[in-house]
């Protein structure tokens, strides 16, 4: 087991949302959460000793073995626990870019920046959104942010474009604010 306190790694709950929503494998979680296998193989090992996830043994179709995640009740209440209080974060943001607010925004991100590819993936903070207020900001999006985007965002502004600030439309943008409402906005879940 790694030292990794879950509480404060992105990643561990991108994995423990992945699992909840019915992705099983390491191979499959890898890919909807975008991160490398071996990462997402350490983090359900660190879930799984901390209980928050269940494996099981499952045979392949040609004799071998294969593990299967579920989240465990202690995990599920971990995991609505994080995205409640993402969700009055993300509420928080759109107040600050409503008020054109860009200060505190730019300190949120200065102190809170890893936790925006979470909020992106479990559909806590709309794609939409989230790239207006990096543009309104001048920032670039991260690789991770950029993925997510893409993903979330399917045909919605060239997120290649969008990530240094110059391009993508922001100005097309709903400025009314982000869906908080836990809608994934388009991803790519097919198995």
């Amino acid at each position: 087991m790694s030292n990794v306190r879950v509480n404060e790694s992105p990643n561990h709950f991108m994995v423990l949302d992945a699992i909840a929503r019915g992705v099983k494998t390491v191979d499959k979680i890898a890919k909807v959460t975008r991160l490398n296998k071996a990462e997402v193989e350490l983090i359900t090992n660190d879930l799984v000793a901390q209980r928050l996830v269940i494996q099981t043994e499952k045979k392949g179709f040609f004799g071998g073995k294969k593990l299967e995640f579920a989240i465990s009740h202690t995990g599920m209440q971990l995991l609505s626990s994080k995205k409640a209080e993402l969700e009055k974060q993300a509420q928080q943001i759109q107040q600050w870019y409503q008020n054109g607010n860009t200060q505190q925004l730019q300190s949120y991100m200065d102190n809170n920046r890893m936790w925006m590819p979470m909020m992106l993936f479990s559909g806590i903070m709309n794609v939409m959104f989230f790239m207006s207020m990096m543009s309104l900001m001048s920032m670039a999006m991260t690789p991770a942010e950029s993925g997510l985007a893409g993903d979330a965002g399917a045909g919605a502004a060239d997120s290649g474009a969008a990530a240094d600030g110059s391009g993508g439309d922001a100005g097309a943008a709903d400025s009314g604010g982000g869906d908080f409402g836990g809608d994934f906005g388009g991803g790519d879940f097919s198995f």
